[in-house]
């Protein structure tokens, strides 16, 4: 009978390991030469430009026109053509209104029908106050917001700030329509 070789197990896990880190030598050899490549192939392009890029014609390939007067075109298109038959007689052209027409006016209609809208008066200016001023800048709100302003923004009122000066130990701004609007937080103890 054949004996059991005690060293048997130990040899198979030998060899599993050997073909084990093998594989892992093949993986890290194959990593490291992708990455040298990948290093040195942007180099190889720039040291070699004239195997890469846009390749443009040369002029020596391309054909010559010929240095004589251009033939005059044969075929016309068939919009192009004029009926030359003498048969039938030529109108003459329709009459048009020289007149410039414009859209009807509607004055008077409104009374009869009664408004198709009702009547709202112009939106004026929009008022706003002054808050606060610091660093050449001002603080103003109006009925839509809050807004931070410099000299030459356009306010709410359409105008646009002038100046910012302190009168009397109060902040005004003045607006370029001549408009002057004072600190409100200076009036409040």
């Amino acid at each position: 009978m054949r004996q059991a070789d005690p060293t048997q197990p130990a040899e198979l896990l030998r060899k599993k390991r050997n073909v084990l880190r093998r594989g892992d030598r093949m993986l890290t050899a194959s990593g490291i030469l992708l990455a040298a490549v990948s290093a040195l192939f942007p180099w190889y392009v720039f040291l070699n430009q004239e195997k890469f890029g846009i390749r443009t014609t040369s002029f020596e390939h391309m054909r010559d026109l010929p240095p004589t007067a251009p033939r005059n075109v044969m075929s016309v298109s068939p919009l192009a053509m004029i009926d030359s038959t003498e048969d039938e007689p030529v109108l003459p052209p329709e009459p048009t209104d020289a007149v410039t027409t414009a859209t009807v006016s509607s004055l008077g209609e409104e009374e009869q029908n009664g408004s198709a809208r009702p009547d709202q008066p112009f939106p004026g200016k929009s008022g706003f106050r002054l808050l606060h001023v610091s660093n050449g800048r001002a603080l103003i709100e109006d009925r839509s917001g809050m807004y931070m302003v410099r000299i030459g923004s356009i306010l709410p009122d359409n105008s646009k700030l002038a100046t910012i000066e302190q009168r009397d130990g109060r902040w005004v701004i003045i607006t370029s329509s001549g408009q002057v609007y004072e600190d409100a937080a200076a009036a409040r103890p």
